[in-house]
């Protein structure tokens, strides 16, 4: 298999360098702004007392997810998206969604919503998957202070999750891709994880031509060491530690 280094100067399994700045938001629940290379995601956790009509008098709780692109955030101008979210920010928003209900006991929430906005500030690729992973982080945030506020009995909080893309770059197997390695990848996959190593979700295409067992598994195994790394920088953002 080839090793040699990306345009960036990385190895095949490294990840870009990532930061995580937390409570960035006055008046957000809990908040992170996610930086990962070039690719800049705002995420915010807030509460609403209530929940949907098909929840209404059931006693769970419900989380939900918004995702979109500022008109600057690509070398083109995006085009706000007022009225109506185009069909890759619906896909996103509920990607974001489902993962992290798999991360809450909604049981334990009473009948409140959570609200996870993801807003993309700047993007260099893995955008879906920077906002899943900074999601997690401005969730367990707001966990915390609503146990703070006694709002919580106890914690609904069950799983970490994040989230990463690998790829298949001149036929080198490589974790979280820019989006030079993006547009011209031959495979190109997004994997959300737990912390236990279990998938939520793996969205994988051959854009060029297919891919065999063998690469899916290393592809895998490139997320799940990318998850893991991901998971340390979460922790250590919420706990500091």
């Amino acid at each position: 298999m080839k090793t040699t280094r990306r345009s960036d100067g990385r190895r095949p399994g490294d990840l870009r360098p990532i930061t995580i700045e937390t409570g960035c938001l006055k008046f957000a629940t809990g908040s992170a702004l996610m930086r990962a290379g070039d690719t800049h995601v705002l995420c915010a956790a807030s509460v609403q007392e209530g929940v949907p009509d098909f929840l209404k008098g059931k006693g769970t709780g419900w989380l939900t997810a918004e995702y979109g692109m500022l008109p600057a955030s690509t070398p083109q101008r995006k085009a706000r998206e007022t009225f109506k979210p185009d069909g890759r920010s619906i896909e996103i928003r509920r990607l974001i969604g489902r993962a992290l209900r798999m991360a809450v006991d909604l049981k334990q929430l009473g009948e409140r919503t959570l609200w996870l906005d993801c807003d993309v500030l700047q993007a260099d690729g893995g955008t879906r998957t920077l906002a899943v992973t900074g999601a997690w982080v401005a969730l367990a945030l707001a966990v915390r202070k609503l146990q703070a506020e006694g709002r919580l009995a106890s914690d609904p909080l069950r799983e970490q999750v994040a989230a990463v893309s690998v790829g298949i770059v001149d036929g080198v197997p490589v974790l979280d891709l820019p989006y030079v390695e993006d547009s011209r990848a031959e495979v190109d996959m997004n994997v959300v994880m737990t912390r236990a190593g279990r998938f939520i979700e793996v969205q994988g295409t051959a854009e060029k031509q297919p891919f065999d067992e063998a690469q899916l598994a290393r592809l895998l195994a490139l997320a799940r060491k990318g998850c893991s790394g991901l998971m340390k920088m979460q922790s250590k953002a919420v706990n500091g530690k």
